[in-house]
């Protein structure tokens, strides 16, 4: 877990997003039990309600699944549905944006093409 949460952003995303970092990164892994409310209300200080805001719509996107007097654990397809909802934004964030004003500036799809291929050959150098 982070040591401190940013003000400017609301408390519960900020968990969520750390939780679904950590599925994704595989800091925690399938079947694992992630920290309770209490836990993330212990470490941050916070109302345990807005730590299970966060976890909660973890839930109802089918990232975890509460057992009963166990705790909340990561489901076996958490990793993919992250991930595929990552791209969908990243899409629509980033590349949606860009596509546009490559069609403002004249920019081929060859061209952004070989734009993006320049900086992936000049990452691996």
């Amino acid at each position: 877990m982070k040591n401190q949460l940013d003000d400017n952003r609301p408390i519960f995303l900020q968990i969520k997003e750390q939780l679904e970092d950590s599925i994704i990164n595989e800091n925690i892994q399938a079947g694992e039990r992630v920290p309770s409310t209490n836990e993330f209300a212990s470490y941050y200080q916070i109302n345990p309600a807005t730590a299970a805001k966060g976890i909660n719509e973890l839930v109802n996107e089918d990232i975890l699944v509460k057992r009963r007097g166990v705790g909340m654990f990561v489901t076996e397809n958490a990793k993919s549905i992250l991930i595929s909802k990552r791209k969908k934004t990243f899409y629509e964030n980033f590349m949606l944006p860009l596509k546009e004003e490559a069609s403002k500036l004249n920019i081929s799809t060859e061209e952004l093409l070989e734009m993006v291929n320049r900086e992936g050959n000049r990452d691996e150098n």
